[in-house]
């Protein structure tokens, strides 16, 4: 792609977010999710592949149903109440429809069916835009309406979105669509304390950007799709491999790695909400998704390939590793014993 058209898309795509995070007026919000749509379809179907294409429209189609569900919701709103802040949204029709409208932009069950697809079709770093900064707006609009919205219905989209994130992504061979799934699985812890401790959603959603920045970048250095050639490709950069380890089971969450710290604190306040019940299922229903990152770490540093493979072996690269992988797999590994000082800042 020509780099002054990717400048202007990256652009776009700031602007875009910037505008719908900062804005109190629902148009301006709907404004900003607009252009983050259109700036970001050039970037997926940039290859020309019918894959590509096919992932852009699926996206295009999906993203603006759910923009027209924002404008409907808003609108409804206004017409009852007479109010277009966003912070004022106080029609129980209108945030069953928002709800509704973002949980189709970010990608929550039901309405998950296009985010692997459209994952799959495009390449590495536009997944990795899709995976993080288009999740922000989205959320940023469930944070302030947080108040408004019905905890019973974002605690069953929750529960249903991390068993199925995870159900689903047990059976993969493609990498990114098992990101897509792991995605879908985080997105389900952010849905269930949203209401409750929105603070918590936003702590999560910026440790899940940096874990998944990690893998992404990692996966696009050393040019890895697929479990077979994530297998091959340990001989490549055998330090990023174990780092990719690392990062993959901190995005599984396990102690004493940085992706235990959100899960922990989202346990702890469900209890405190008397939802030990909620707390104990989600869980459970993560050691789903624990499994399919078990199962890729195995890939990424442990096995080598049982048998005569089709994919010749990599030559080492004396290629030096990106500073910005280097901070964000240490970012991802490390930050669990400063906690106590994260927390302050929440």
């Amino acid at each position: 792609m020509n780099p002054q058209a990717a400048l202007i898309f990256i652009a776009s795509l700031m602007l875009g977010t910037t505008i719908t995070i900062s804005s109190n007026h629902w148009i301006m919000a709907w404004t900003g999710l607009e252009i983050n749509t259109l700036a970001i379809l050039p970037l997926i179907s940039k290859s020309h592949h019918p894959r590509a294409i096919e992932a852009a429209t699926k996206y295009f189609l999906t993203q603006a149903a759910a923009s027209a569900l924002v404008l409907f919701s808003s609108m409804t709103n206004a017409w009852c109440t007479g109010q277009w802040d966003i912070t004022q949204l106080t029609h129980p029709t209108s945030c069953l429809i928002l709800t509704s409208a973002i949980a189709m932009k970010l990608g929550l069950v039901p309405f998950h069916f296009w985010f692997p697809e459209v994952l799959q079709g495009s390449p590495l770093t536009t997944g990795l835009i899709l995976s993080t900064i288009m999740k922000l707006p989205p959320i940023a609009l469930l944070y302030m309406t947080s108040p408004s919205l019905n905890p019973a219905l974002l605690t069953t989209l929750a529960i249903l979105s991390t068993a199925l994130g995870g159900w689903m992504g047990l059976n993969q061979t493609q990498i990114r669509k098992i990101l897509a799934f792991s995605s879908i699985s985080h997105l389900g812890w952010m849905a269930i304390i949203i209401v409750y401790n929105p603070k918590l959603t936003l702590l999560n959603f910026y440790l899940y950007a940096v874990m998944t920045a990690a893998i992404f970048l990692t996966l696009n250095t050393t040019k890895v799709l697929k479990l077979s050639t994530l297998m091959a490709a340990w001989t490549k950069a055998p330090s990023l491999n174990t780092m990719l380890l690392l990062a993959l089971l901190s995005l599984a969450g396990l102690p004493p790695l940085t992706g235990f710290l959100p899960k922990w604190l989202i346990i702890q306040e469900l209890t405190k909400q008397d939802m030990a019940l909620a707390a104990t299922l989600i869980s459970l229903l993560s050691l789903l998704s624990l499994f399919f990152y078990l199962r890729l770490a195995y890939c990424a540093a442990i096995t080598l390939p049982p048998h005569t493979t089709n994919h010749m072996k990599q030559w080492r690269t004396n290629k030096p590793i990106n500073v910005t992988v280097a901070i964000l797999t240490t970012i991802t590994v490390m930050l669990l014993p400063i906690a106590p000082m994260i927390l302050t800042i929440v």
